[in-house]
């Protein structure tokens, strides 16, 4: 894809695209129609680089004046560019190409259909977002900060992240988590926690995996935090405790039963009001601007999707509103 020159025209959007998902040929006419229809001038395109996955292609965007940054690539790419427009107020839009897209099915966004995707990014309303960051300590004592849009994970879901075959993950998409669960569940093993909400005394806990959203939607629809709200400056938390086969059929009913569907209706809500003590005992639900969390051994990290490591603490906010995201003018 040609760069010009310059831009042209009092507001102009950058196009931050990784080169090893996107059909560029495909997305330029796409954004070409859309440019068209709304009234926009020639975008200026910023590839990604194998050894960084945005940030610096956003730094440059925003060195250059744009009015708007499209990332079209998956969730790397996506929480990339957000960590650097954080509090640039420039919005972001997203033509999803990854494999979860998470953040994408959050939104309501278009999944499937570019010429949607590049419309809504052009002709879109702007809705303010939270950003999550995640404070850690790894195993050798180093401190990082890392930024979130969906969910943080610790314990399973980490692990699942880790051992999702890639060939696989290219072939069919999301469903090569199923199998990289299939392979982690059998070696699970619980571990202890102290954790803490808006600064209170640490609480302990034994938990096989731990889930921080600022979003609840997985793939799949799976409701996994049916109460989390992009704009509300608190994260939800999912603590699962199950014991043995039976306690992940009560969380699998939860999170695709009560959760999916009987929240709907006001009757599916008294349901699970009398039976939530049930399910209390294998996953529990919080929620806190604020949480700290002390492992009793080192476990896995991952963030959006990207596996981090392990970690030894980790420490977890909002950055409220500080990112603004085009979405359909309907949302």
């Amino acid at each position: 894809m040609d760069t010009p020159d310059q831009p042209t025209g009092d507001r102009w959007a950058a196009i931050v695209y990784n080169p090893t998902k996107v059909d560029l040929v495909r997305l330029g006419a796409s954004v070409a129609r859309a440019e068209s229809a709304s009234g926009w001038p020639d975008s200026l395109w910023f590839p990604t680089a194998a050894d960084d996955a945005g940030r610096q292609a956003a730094r440059l965007a925003l060195a250059q004046g744009a009015a708007l940054v499209l990332v079209a690539g998956g969730d790397g790419t996506i929480r990339a560019v957000a960590d650097v427009l954080r509090g640039s107020r420039v919005p972001l839009a997203i033509v999803p190409f990854g494999t979860g897209n998470l953040l994408a099915r959050n939104l309501g966004l278009p999944l499937s259909n570019v010429d949607e995707a590049t419309m809504v990014a052009f002709t879109g309303a702007d809705k303010p977002m939270d950003v999550g960051v995640a404070s850690v300590r790894t195993e050798d004592g180093a401190l990082a900060d890392h930024v979130f849009l969906v969910m943080a994970g610790i314990g399973i879901d980490a692990q699942m992240v880790v051992s999702t075959r890639p060939e696989l993950k290219r072939a069919v998409g999301w469903l090569a988590y199923v199998d990289a669960v299939a392979r982690v569940l059998p070696r699970v093993k619980p571990f202890q926690i102290r954790y803490s909400l808006n600064g209170r005394p640490h609480r302990p806990a034994h938990v096989s995996t731990i889930l921080i959203g600022n979003c609840g939607l997985l793939p799949g629809n799976i409701q996994i935090l049916p109460d989390a709200r992009i704009d509300d400056g608190i994260l939800d938390i999912a603590m699962l405790q199950p014991k043995g086969v039976f306690g992940w059929l009560a969380i699998w009913r939860r999170v695709t039963w009560e959760n999916g569907v009987l929240r709907r209706s006001a009757a599916g809500r008294r349901i699970i009001a009398r039976t939530e003590s049930t399910t209390a005992r294998v996953m529990t639900t919080l929620r806190a601007e604020d949480i700290r969390i002390v492992l009793g051994e080192a476990q896995e990290f991952e963030v959006d999707g990207d596996a981090l490591g392990t970690v030894r603490s980790v420490s977890l906010r909002t950055d409220p509103s500080s990112l603004v995201l085009r979405v359909p003018s309907a949302a």
